[in-house]
């Protein structure tokens, strides 16, 4: 069984701040949402943790084996670097969107995030590292077949993007709605979904639905460890076997 420690990240009063005192340059504004994601992906990989930009305003990182002191460090860093503060809320289950769920529900508690009295919020439980497994992170790597020979060196670089996107949107739909799983576009023609129990079958399933509904082709590398970032790898590796061997969904060995 999974054990995924979700953390949402949330910039705090990000609305009003954009338009106080007057409108700022959207320029400006995509340029700090882009450091700040760079930052926290940083922040949160040095301690073996991943993050998806999502929204940018809200980012969701996978944190097993990140404690509430290094949250804090996280936060304390952030608002050392930037005009805005980011709220940060955990939460741990088998299911990685019911655990997402769990740590919205505590920050929506906690206030909007438009209240300017709603600052740094450090909600939630870490898991406990005497529960910790070595399996307690799944993680699935799919990548589009022939993407460059497809879409890159054929379409209108806009339609190529249209077509990946379609495809992630199908993908992580129907990850959600079958597994419980979060699916994220991570550059490319990559997309990466935090999943519970999914076996061989349920992949293979997945990318059949995606092929039939936005005809776009995937394979799939899946691995699972103590941290994300080795789960990651794992399936980093295993999708390279899909590529050598020609195959649509292989699990690491790690």
């Amino acid at each position: 069984m999974t054990q995924t420690q979700v953390t949402l990240i949330q910039i705090d009063n990000y609305g009003p701040w954009t338009v106080t005192p007057e409108p700022r340059r959207e320029i400006d504004l995509q340029t700090l949402q882009s450091r700040l994601y760079a930052d926290l992906s940083q922040l949160f990989g040095n301690r073996e943790g991943y993050v998806f930009f999502t929204r940018f305003d809200n980012m969701v990182a996978v944190t097993n084996g990140l404690d509430r002191d290094a949250h804090a460090l996280v936060q304390e860093s952030v608002g050392n670097r930037y005009p805005v503060t980011v709220s940060l809320s955990m939460a741990v289950d088998p299911s990685p969107a019911e655990a997402l769920g769990v740590a919205t529900d505590q920050l929506q508690e906690a206030g909007s995030a438009q209240d300017r009295t709603r600052t740094e919020i450090l909600r939630g439980e870490p898991l406990h590292e005497d529960e910790r497994k070595p399996t307690d992170v799944q993680i699935a790597h799919f990548d589009v077949n022939d993407a460059t020979s497809k879409y890159t060196d054929r379409l209108n670089a806009f339609d190529s993007f249209i077509n990946i996107e379609q495809g992630y949107a199908e993908l992580m739909r129907y990850m959600r709605k079958a597994h419980d799983s979060l699916s994220f576009f991570v550059g490319g023609d990559n997309i990466i979904a935090i999943c519970s129990g999914v076996d061989r079958e349920g992949f293979a399933d997945a990318i059949e639905h995606v092929n039939e509904a936005v005809g776009v082709d995937l394979k799939v590398g899946v691995g699972r460890a103590r941290t994300a970032q080795d789960a990651g790898m794992t399936a980093k590796h295993a999708l390279e076997t899909c590529r050598e061997e020609n195959t649509d969904v292989e699990f690491g060995d790690r």
